[in-house]
């Protein structure tokens, strides 16, 4: 037998769209097997998908719904006539464990992962009516859990599932409490505020439900004593009794399931709710939380409800007339928003916000009798089971209209979070907004109205002849955030409204300062201060987040007509219209404000538009910004730096134009030749004499400078800049020009560094050079000083004598160079002397290698018959052979080869093999003697 491998039943009704709001939220819809099951249901439960039947006949059927066609058939470990018929099934949330109950008292413990239960002996005898699970599940044991018996005793045990023959299941049993009215009719325990030591206990009998709150115990391992017994011990519990109850009407305690896929509960069942059966209804309510541990029964009873039996219509008998008595509810199971209730074969769904009754269907017909009502706490599904069917209780969008029931109770918050679609949060809107207009709350309302779609005009003109600007204010707002991008005219109008408000109110606050510091001299204005500086944030984040909806033109005439200027800047701040920003500083000469907004510009355009007014008057400081801003083009920059340097006087270390072109030239490596230029600009026609910062400059270019070399030289002329020019005249090559401005100016010593720069490369350019300086320096040392003229022509080694005869005057005596003269005819007599030993060596060494070469012709060698090869040992003349003079040995040619390739390096060996491979190809002609002459040269050669 097998379930239907798609569902694992099939709903007869055929309902499939379950998201439709035009069916009801709840439908019992009866469960057609795919199999027959011969015998009756006597107990049942699902959790989690997994759904447990125990039969008549003792047998156990486990069917996972997600995978229905495994089937789980379980055994007793004994026959019903020995254990009894299966009484109660009990199972956890997450189905891992299985505890299961016989009319003689016999309990049993079966795993998920087994299909053999195993007895609890410590229980034996142990009617359970009841468990709590441990909250901690799922686990491999059941943990610490409390088991509720007929007799009123709870017992703590921790079971544990155990292959050893003689191990129990239970690690411990132990009795924590007694309840003296009956028998335990519900249990549950849970966590309070996710603190893992303290516990909640609800302890439901016939006539009275308890509240624990307390703290548990713990021992040294889990599993080795009860931990509920200390807090069974030291709490006292809250009661709530029931009223008029009597033991034979039935009893039980129900908790609201986990809700469906979030896992999480929202803002109104955030712990759950719990209903708790008495013979006259039911009393049910939430589960708070709290810190406070003491008083949390005495809140959790305070706000119950109790739900008479008497509001749930009688029964119909079979002549359609109202039965005389009424039954009490059987069974009762909690959704999230209703209380599921099993009374006279009918299953009625009351509403727990209003207790209206949203569903009554007659399910069993008469004699028919139920095992119960159960909810799958964690897939939100819910069952009902007779002897011999199972119906599903299917729900369908339960929350749909609870935000009726918020609204007509006035509870708008939670109205609205309930609300689905438009319509709805529409409804709740202006309906709360009615309300709060008419409690005189025009601020609440307000925010309410601008997401209602109550008509514009009629909001307005309500708030406007209340004479309510800030809830006019705070409408607006609301509105103009509920309007598409689309609605552009809309929005404009709004926005430019809102900015009128806005300075009305500044204007309005500002009055009120000045007004009360008029009158009382010692008033304190501090109150009306602070909601100045709340307003203008709201204005300034109203600015920011629709600064796309307000028209520039308009709102700068607005703000203007009202004389705001702190406004009209953080408008234009908020447009990023920072020409507007810092022209309104500028004109106000207010530099350091004006500096702050420039900082925080990256567009370029901004600093060359505003650079010649701020280098004038804060060079220094628009410097240290503009060299925090490599991506500048200094190009753009230059006309303010030129108007800056042209008036400036100020020592040029401190000349912040050129400190901002070397920055460019030596930190950006800028090769523009506009800036060099500008820096060679400002250096020669500043009025200082000292040229040592443009020579400093043009002494660190390279041999092909940035700067234009003609420009730059018209300057140097230009402002009598005689070193740069002469610097110049050299780095362009034109030393002759550079030498005859130096001389001009009588700066010899100038002229003399540059005469020396043609070095060995252009002897000739450097003699010229000399003598033009000889000429000028024996010019200006004139007929008494020949001597020193003569001294200091010393320097250039190429000069003569006779080179500088010529530029002495006419009449000078001989005396005052006869030295110089006797000096160089000494020199002259040397070096004949120096050559004509060179000429007595060259010829000795041309005798020798006469005489050498004569010597070479004599040599010669005998090789006598049978003379052998010095390395194969063979007659020498077999083959070609070599003979060496000098020591008279002799080899066969390729015995000499070989001996070579072994001592020789690679690339010789090589070069080796290669002659001797062509050779022995038969290469012929004048190529093969040109190859056997470079073979006995190598050969000889490396022997």
């Amino acid at each position: 037998m097998a379930l239907s491998p798609a569902g694992g039943y099939v709903a007869s009704s055929g309902f499939q769209d379950m998201g439709d709001s035009s069916l009801p939220i709840f439908n019992v819809e009866r469960v057609q097997l795919e199999f027959s099951i011969s015998s009756d249901f006597v107990a049942a439960q699902v959790a989690n998908n997994v759904l447990v039947l125990a039969l008549s006949t003792g047998r156990i059927l486990r069917i996972d719904l997600d995978s229905p066609a495994d089937i789980d058939d379980i055994d007793l470990p004994k026959k019903s006539s020995e254990v009894g018929l299966i009484r109660r099934l009990f199972l956890d949330p997450s189905a891992s464990h299985l505890v299961i109950n016989t009319t003689l008292g016999d309990n049993y413990y079966l795993h998920t992962q087994s299909r053999q239960p195993k007895p609890l002996s410590r229980l034996k005898g142990v009617t359970i009516e009841s468990i709590a699970w441990n909250p901690s599940l799922p686990t491999a044991s059941t943990r610490e859990i409390l088991i509720g018996a007929s007799d009123g005793n709870i017992y703590e045990t921790y079971i544990e599932q155990s292959n050893e023959f003689y191990r129990r299941e239970e690690k411990y049993l132990k009795a924590v409490y007694r309840v003296p009215d009956g028998p335990v009719t519900g249990l549950w325990v849970d966590i309070l505020d996710g603190r893992p030591d303290v516990r909640r206990i609800l302890v439901a009998s016939p006539s009275r439900l308890l509240h624990f709150a307390g703290r548990i115990g713990r021992h040294g391992q889990e599993g080795s004593g009860s931990i509920f017994t200390k807090l069974f011990e030291t709490e006292a519990p809250t009661v709530q009794e029931g009223t008029d109850n009597t033991s034979a009407a039935p009893s039980a305690l129900a908790i609201s399931p986990d809700p469906p896929g979030t896992g999480s509960r929202d803002e109104i069942n955030a712990n759950g709710t719990f209903a708790w059966l008495t013979g006259p209804g039911i009393i049910y309510g939430g589960l708070p939380s709290s810190t406070d541990i003491s008083s949390l029964g005495v809140r959790t009873f305070n706000n119950a409800k109790a739900f008479d039996r008497l509001k749930i219509p009688a029964s119909e008998n079979a002549s359609g007339r109202k039965r005389p008595t009424r039954d009490p509810i059987q069974n009762i199971a909690l959704t999230q928003w209703h209380i599921l209730a099993f009374v006279e074969g009918r299953v009625v769904a009351v509403n727990k916000l209003d207790e209206r009754i949203v569903y009554d269907r007659l399910v069993l017909d008469p004699g028919q009798s139920a095992i119960g009502l159960f909810a799958d706490q964690k897939k939100n599904t819910f069952w009902l089971f007779t002897t011999q069917e199972i119906f599903e209780i299917v729900v369908n969008d339960e929350d749909r209209d609870v935000w009726k029931t918020f609204l007509k109770d006035q509870k708008f918050d939670l109205a609205l979070h309930y609300a689905r679609g438009a319509a709805q949060k529409d409804a709740v809107a202006t309906a709360s907004g009615d309300h709060l207009i008419g409690k005189g709350q025009y601020s609440e309302a307000a925010v309410v109205y601008g997401k209602s779609s109550k008509p514009f005009e009629q909001v307005a003109l309500t708030l406007i002849d209340h004479g309510e600007q800030d809830a006019l204010r705070k409408y607006l707002l609301a509105k103009l955030a509920t309007y598409k991008k689309s609605f552009i005219m809309q929005r404009i109008m709004i926005a430019s409204w809102l900015t009128e408000i806005f300075m009305t109110k500044f204007n309005t606050l500002d009055d009120t300062i000045a007004t009360k510091a008029e009158l009382v001299a010692q008033t304190n204005t501090a109150e009306t201060k602070d909601e100045l500086a709340a307003i203008r944030r709201e204005f300034h984040d109203f600015i920011t987040k629709y600064k796309g909806d307000l028209d520039t033109k308009t709102t700068y005439e607005i703000i203007s007509s009202h004389g705001r200027e702190q406004e009209l800047l953080s408008y234009a701040t908020a447009i990023n219209d920072y020409n507007f920003i810092l022209s309104y500083w500028v004109q106000r000469e207010r530099w350091s404000e004006a500096l702050d907004i420039l900082k925080k510009q990256t567009d370029p355009s901004i600093y060359y538009r505003y650079s010649n007014v701020l280098m004038n008057h804060v060079s220094a400081e628009l410097v240290d910004i503009l060299m925090r801003h490599p991506d500048l083009n200094p190009r753009n920059l230059i006309p303010a730096l030129l108007n800056y340097a042209k008036d400036n006087i100020a020592p040029l270390p401190q000349n912040q134009a050129a400190r901002y072109l070397l920055f460019c030239i030596n930190q950006l490596q800028s090769t523009d030749a506009a800036v060099h230029n500008t820096l060679i600009s400002i250096y020669a026609s500043h009025p200082s004499p000292s040229e040592s910062q443009l020579l400093a400059y043009l002494s660190a270019q390279s041999s092909h400078p940035a700067y234009d070399a003609d420009f730059a030289l018209r300057l140097c002329i230009q402002h009598a800049r005689v070193h740069s020019c002469v610097h110049i005249y050299t780095l362009m090559g034109q030393y002759a020009s550079a030498v005859a401005l130096a001389l001009k100016h009588d700066q010899v010593d100038l002229a003399s560094m540059v005469a020396d720069r043609p070095a060995d490369s252009n002897p000739a350019l450097r003699k010229k050079l000399w003598l033009a300086i000889a000429k000028k320096v024996i010019a200006q040392q004139g007929t008494g000083s020949i001597k020193t003229a003569i001294d200091f022509l010393k320097r250039c080694d190429l000069l003569r004598i006779e080179d500088l005869i010529p530029f002495f005057p006419d009449f000078v005596v001989i005396d005052d160079f006869k030295d110089e003269i006797c000096a160089a005819l000494e020199s002259y007599s040397r070096h004949i002397d120096t050559l004509k030993t060179e000429m007595d060596e060259s010829a000795a060494t041309a005798e020798s290698i006469k005489n050498d070469i004569k010597r070479l012709d004599k040599r010669y060698a005998i090789v006598e018959p049978g003379e052998g090869c010095r390395v194969c040992g063979l007659p020498l003349l077999s083959r070609q052979f070599f003979v060496f003079p000098s020591c008279q040995h002799g080899f066969h040619s390729d015995c000499l080869g070989k001996k070579v390739l072994e001592g020789s390096g690679l690339t010789v060996r090589g070069r080796v093999r290669e002659l001797q491979a062509s050779i022995g190809r038969g290469v012929g002609g004048a190529r093969r003697e040109r190859e056997v002459r470079e073979l006995d040269a190598l050969v000889g050669r490396e022997w």
